[in-house]
């Protein structure tokens, strides 16, 4: 039993060397970026922010129509649900001719599509989709 659990505890020795490779790598990185950065001067322009080539006036970020983000989480939604069918389309003539249960295969699909359809139908009646800015 000893033999077995000193084994096991040696497969993990080379994942905690790998750990401590990353570790020592970031901070060794860390210490070089900040050793070389104190040798520099700091200047004004130096020290402002860089964004695209102009000078940051203003706020920082743009305010955007809670709507956008509700078109946004939409597309998500829709684009996972539409990524579920490809697996299904893929092996559905198998699965035709591997079971007997035919109509329940198409019916779960359809199924699926219908409730989709639903809330496809339910965003469009609530204008999830339109947003004016």
């Amino acid at each position: 039993m000893d033999d077995l659990a000193t084994q096991q505890i040696a497969q993990y020795i080379p994942v905690l060397m790998l750990l401590m490779v990353a570790v020592g790598f970031a901070a060794g990185v860390l210490m070089v970026s900040v050793l070389v950065g104190y040798r520099s001067r700091h200047t004004k322009a130096k020290d402002l922010a860089y964004e695209c080539g102009k000078d940051p006036i203003g706020e920082g970020g743009a305010r955007f129509s809670v709507k956008f983000y509700l078109v946004a989480m939409l597309f998500i939604l829709f684009d996972i649900e539409v990524v579920f069918l490809y697996p299904w389309a893929v092996v559905f003539r198998r699965m035709l001719a591997e079971n007997a249960m035919r109509n329940l295969i198409l019916g779960s699909m359809i199924s699926f599509i219908v409730i989709l359809f639903v809330g496809y139908l339910y965003a469009l009646k609530k204008k999830a989709f339109e947003w004016k800015r």
